[in-house]
């Protein structure tokens, strides 16, 4: 840090100190702008700009500005992440811009614009220059809104990041697509899986998702995805009612009547009476599959525990991947290697090797268990293991809720959305 400049830190567990000493920022207030309006009263009191060095621990970012007493933040250049705006590189589109008309004035007749050569082939000519992209967290984002958008310094590497699943997830796709969520074991979140990842999908893709419910066990999606009490409010529609009516349901208004809706994503609930519903065949399944594929391009198959139910008869042969879910108990991890091992061996080799194995920290293990070895045995049989941190928002069986759950789960329920689009692509 350089002499003379106060250090500003925010952390993981969102404390902000300012030289040292902890602040509080205001109900409302993010921690960078309260964190400036303390330094802006520093610059007040000596009548000078104050230089601060800042450092988040949470995004991984480092930044060095000026602080000024009317509150203005000034990105200090030359410093590692900076823009470094010279008077040369502001000075190049002018100068390039007087190139351009020097030519136009030397041109030659026959590429005038009196006279232009439209058999020929050219180059689409960018009148208006594109916007830098405006951070949205950490340091830059902070500095971006304090200075109202004039100083913009970019994403960071991990808002890059960020924006490059985004538009993994959002790629436009031609045909209808189908990913099956299965496991050997129940209780290790292949249902909150499905709901996260389907509510991560339904936020970023311009289309609609469909969840369906096909768990012969009382499956509970619905539930997991409405909350308990909402759902219970709602017609009790399931599987059993579409396969029922659904030689009558021939419009995509008409299947939605049938169907519970979590914002953007699409439900097929199941069935909740024990003796009905175990008896959903692989042919009944094939038929809803083929209804649904009509009106959505993706659709998520919540599967029940095991892979020989009679409905995973028409899953597997329809299903374009595959996520199997697994938890770090040991017992749990051979079960999910022994599925895979099962569907290379059943004349399914294709979607075992290109599986998407999720690994999700439910039931927080203890510290004999060697995590690292299970994720590393794992992924020796898949196209992709991907991790989900420990989180209450997602363990306590309720309602799952994106605005509820950790940072770290989010992330990985977009990677895993990421990887199941990519495995369509």
């Amino acid at each position: 840090m350089e002499l003379g400049a106060t250090r500003v830190e925010v952390f993981a567990d969102g404390r902000v100190t300012v030289g040292g000493e902890a602040i509080s920022p205001p109900e409302g207030i993010d921690p960078y702008s309260a964190a400036i309006a303390v330094l802006a009263d520093y610059a007040k009191s000596s009548g000078a700009p104050v230089l601060a060095d800042a450092i988040d621990h949470a995004k991984g970012q480092e930044g060095r500005f000026h602080v000024h007493p009317d509150g203005r933040a000034e990105a200090v250049t030359g410093f590692p992440g900076a823009v470094d705006t010279s008077p040369a590189e502001a000075a190049q589109p002018v100068a390039q811009g007087a190139q351009a008309d020097t030519e136009a004035a030397t041109a030659k007749p026959n590429a005038s614009p009196m006279n232009p050569s439209y058999g020929s082939a050219h180059l689409e000519t960018q009148f208006v220059r594109p916007d830098r992209p405006r951070p949205t967290t950490g340091i830059r984002g902070a500095l971006y809104s304090a200075t109202g958008g004039f100083v913009n310094l970019g994403p960071s590497a991990k808002d890059q990041d960020e924006a490059e699943l985004e538009r993994r997830i959002a790629r436009p796709l031609s045909g209808s697509f189908n990913t099956a969520i299965l496991s050997l074991k129940g209780g290790i979140g292949k249902t909150s899986t499905t709901v996260g990842v389907g509510m991560i999908l339904a936020e970023y893709r311009g289309d609609h998702p469909c969840a369906i419910d096909a768990n012969p066990d009382s499956g509970d999606l619905a539930e997991r995805a409405l909350g308990e009490m909402l759902y219970q409010k709602v017609k009790p529609r399931t599987i059993t009612d579409i396969v029922r009516d659904i030689d009558q349901i021939t419009s995509l208004t008409m299947l939605t009547d049938y169907m519970h809706h979590a914002n953007r994503l699409h439900l097929v609930a199941g069935e909740q009476d024990p003796a009905l519903s175990d008896a959903l065949t692989a042919a009944e399944y094939l038929k809803i599959k083929h209804l649904v594929s009509q009106y959505y391009s993706v659709t998520l198959t919540d599967c029940g525990t095991g892979v020989s139910h009679p409905a995973m008869a028409g899953v597997l042969p329809e299903a374009t991947n595959l996520v199997i879910a697994s938890g770090y108990a040991v017992s749990g991890a051979k079960r999910a290697r022994n599925t895979l091992q099962w569907l290379a061996d059943h004349g399914y080799e294709n979607l075992a090797r290109n599986a998407i194995v999720v690994v999700t920290d439910k039931d927080q293990v203890s510290s004999r268990v060697n995590k690292r070895a299970i994720e590393e045995h794992l992924a020796g049989f898949c196209r992709q293991l991907i991790t989900v941190p420990h989180d209450r928002g997602v363990a306590d069986g309720d309602r799952i809720s994106l605005d509820k759950i950790s940072g770290g789960t989010r992330r990985a329920y977009k990677e895993i959305a990421a990887a199941i689009v990519d495995g369509y692509v």
